[in-house]
């Protein structure tokens, strides 16, 4: 797993990086920008939203949702990344930590529309993962939902094949999403296959207002 020097380092070739892969339909970024094209399309269903990006790196998706008037709040912990993203939306709430410890504390003390991580929450273990689900879900607005992108698939047997297939590229410092599994605590989730390696998937919250998993 890259530190923060890490994507501070790779911050400049970070999008090409990730075109050429999904470009070339290959692990881990095939189907990429049809993944951020379908969050898009969710979230500009609703004028004017909140949205929290955590971990939006350079700001490919946030900077779309940012010119169509959405409301910006955002997390990551690579400056150069931050720099990038600040450019793009000088109008925007970046924050610059680590989610894997948890959110900023001003990004604590609102609520949002959507909750967006995309190809991020692959940092955390699936424990963490359903910790940190549970948490963000309290910071949602009525009728709000988590929207995930990354590389993620219905079961664990259909990872399994994926990392068979890619060899020695299958990056085994990073904690990929099985679906089925994590629907125990989540039974609300949802999950839309975009490409062989990747998805999108829908947590909303919860009628009740708490967690699903609770």
């Amino acid at each position: 797993m890259l530190g923060s020097e890490g994507f501070d380092l790779w911050a400049d070739g970070y999008d090409r990086a990730v075109g050429v892969s999904d470009d070339e339909n290959s692990y881990p970024f095939a189907g990429y920008r049809e993944v951020l094209e379908g969050i898009f399309r969710i979230i500009t269903e609703r004028k004017n939203a909140s949205v929290l990006d955590i971990g939006f790196g350079t700001g490919t998706l946030t900077e779309r949702l940012y010119r169509h008037g959405c409301s910006i709040h955002g997390q990551d912990f690579s400056s150069k990344m931050i720099e990038t993203a600040s450019r793009k939306m000088p109008g925007a709430h970046l924050c610059q930590g680590d989610f894997t410890e948890g959110l900023a504390e001003e990004l604590r003390n609102q609520k949002y529309d959507f909750i967006v991580a995309t190809y991020s929450l692959h940092h955390l273990t699936d424990e963490r993962k359903t910790v940190f689900l549970q948490a963000l879900q309290d910071q949602l607005n009525d009728g709000g939902m988590i929207l995930i992108g990354d590389v993620a698939f219905q079961t664990r047997e259909a990872m399994d094949r994926c990392r068979l297939e890619t060899g020695d590229a299958w990056d085994d410092g990073e904690s990929y999403f099985a679906v089925d599994e994590l629907k125990k605590d989540f039974p609300e989730l949802s999950f839309v296959q975009v490409s062989f390696c990747a998805g999108i998937l829908i947590l909303p919250r919860s009628v009740s207002g708490k967690p699903s998993g609770a």
